[in-house]
């Protein structure tokens, strides 16, 4: 397993275990979370922030990673590599699932205590932009390095997912619509999932001898 991932996955983990004590004792939002949402909105950032902010989120959007997923697959079925294909589909789909079925289970309103700078429905936590692009890039990443044999490509494609769900993230706390632990818990289970999937598609791989 790429060092990258590995350390990921280990971060992930950590953040899940924290989380999960604090929700325990004190089920949430946190203190740090109504914190860092007045002090962003407070400070506001330049006049063109909230665009790019808007511009990021989107690549975390539903309609957007779907996209990506398909076109990946495509390709990845184009140059008959089936196994990785049929992993990248059926980790972006149960992640998907997984993410809704947490939200209603756990039923967090949005963050109240600033106005949203986009429109949002559905409950909060965990953030669904930060986990499903978790799931997607990472998982995309992650599996490529599996059929990539070059070293710089793995961790410059890992590299650069791991950019994209934090700038993802990010974006959706300065926009207001979720509380930072939310889109915590979303990187922490898209990092683990896309690690699990990692470890399955490996292990199916040396089963069957290579790709099919």
């Amino acid at each position: 397993m790429p060092p990258i991932l590995t350390g990921a996955g280990l971060i992930a983990g950590a953040i899940a275990v924290l989380l999960l004590l604090g929700l325990i004792v004190d089920h949430g939002p946190f203190a740090f979370d109504a914190d860092i949402l007045l002090g962003l909105r407070h400070w506001g950032g330049p006049t063109w922030l909230r665009a790019v902010a808007v511009d990021v989120t989107a690549l975390g959007g539903g309609t957007v990673l779907t996209i990506i997923v398909v076109l990946v697959a495509g390709l990845l079925a184009a140059e008959r590599l089936w196994l990785t294909a049929g992993a990248t589909i059926a980790a972006s789909l149960t992640g998907g699932w997984a993410v809704e079925l947490i939200k209603l289970q756990v039923g967090r309103p949005r963050p109240d205590v600033v106005p949203h700078l986009v429109e949002v429905s559905h409950m909060s936590f965990p953030s669904g932009h930060a986990a499903s692009s978790a799931v997607v890039y990472l998982t995309i990443a992650g599996l490529a390095s599996q059929v990539t044999p070059n070293r710089i490509a793995q961790r410059y494609l890992l590299a650069v997912a791991i950019l994209l769900v934090g700038a993802i993230g990010c974006s959706r706390v300065y926009l207001g619509v979720h509380w930072p632990s939310d889109v915590l818990a979303g990187w922490s289970f898209g990092t683990l999932w896309a690690l699990g999937w990692w470890l399955v598609t490996a292990r199916a791989r040396a089963s069957i001898g290579g790709e099919r």
